[in-house]
């Protein structure tokens, strides 16, 4: 069995190249090393002008999403052995500007995250001293799976509508403004349904549901958008039947 394992990886340093390019490193094939593990070798052993993005190596911050051999993954998460005898190919997330070799810009998802609310929306917010707002366990359940996320992007890398519409607000973004749509303690829900209804919102997906595969904590986004058009529709035909009762 080859003791080594080939990385191809994504090179781009903007002071020296005027696009990405490639180089491959020879890293030991270890059975308990994951592709962030090979990087950290490369970095550390081989050649540490290479850039990339990770953190906590627990599958939890979501810093380490890059392509690896063409899927989104979390580079923390994916051994080696699913991809040995290699090569294994490792690119930044596809759809997202290139920084620098493995790191890509994500100031378009801060503003779309921004943009839908993404935070419990006060109808009227009580004063301290009457306490903490408590929920029982099924109102806790009924949002928890969509909590969960954890800004990784995987989902956008995944999805080939924000591929195409730049402008989509995208898979994360649309589950984080269901996670508080069924938040029990959230009155903002109508807020995010009219920003949301709109051009670039809920109604741009068209269901490819590869947002969905590719989460590592089972948020299920695909399952957020469809819950959020049926919600769109009802919204819609109670105004058109009854158009003074639905604000």
């Amino acid at each position: 069995m080859p003791s080594t394992v080939a990385l191809s990886v994504t090179r781009y340093r903007p002071e020296e190249e005027s696009e990405p390019t490639r180089q491959t490193y020879e890293v030991p094939y270890r059975k308990d090393w994951v592709v962030l593990d090979a990087l950290n070798y490369v970095k550390d052993k081989l050649d540490g002008s290479l850039s990339f993005r990770w953190s906590c190596r627990m599958g939890v911050c979501g810093s380490c999403g890059m392509m690896v051999n063409g899927e989104p993954k979390l580079t923390c998460a994916a051994f080696l052995s699913d991809y040995f005898p290699g090569p294994i190919r490792v690119d930044p997330l596809q759809y997202f500007p290139i920084v620098r070799d493995l790191v890509v810009d994500i100031t378009d998802f801060i503003k779309r995250l921004k943009r839908v609310k993404p935070w419990i929306i006060w109808k009227e917010e009580k004063p301290l001293a009457e306490g903490e707002y408590r929920q029982t366990p099924d109102q806790l359940d009924f949002y928890k799976q969509f909590s969960m996320c954890i800004n990784c992007m995987l989902c956008y890398a995944a999805c080939p509508v924000y591929g195409l519409e730049p402008g989509f607000a995208g898979p994360a973004a649309i589950a984080l403004a269901q996670r508080y749509n069924l938040d029990s303690r959230d009155t903002g829900a109508l807020e995010r349904l009219d920003i949301l209804s709109e051009k670039n919102g809920i109604w741009d997906c068209t269901f490819v549901g590869e947002c969905t595969k590719v989460c590592p904590e089972n948020v299920d986004p695909a399952g957020a958008i469809q819950q959020y058009k049926l919600t769109s529709a009802a919204h819609w035909f109670k105004s058109f039947l009854l158009p003074w009762g639905t604000k």
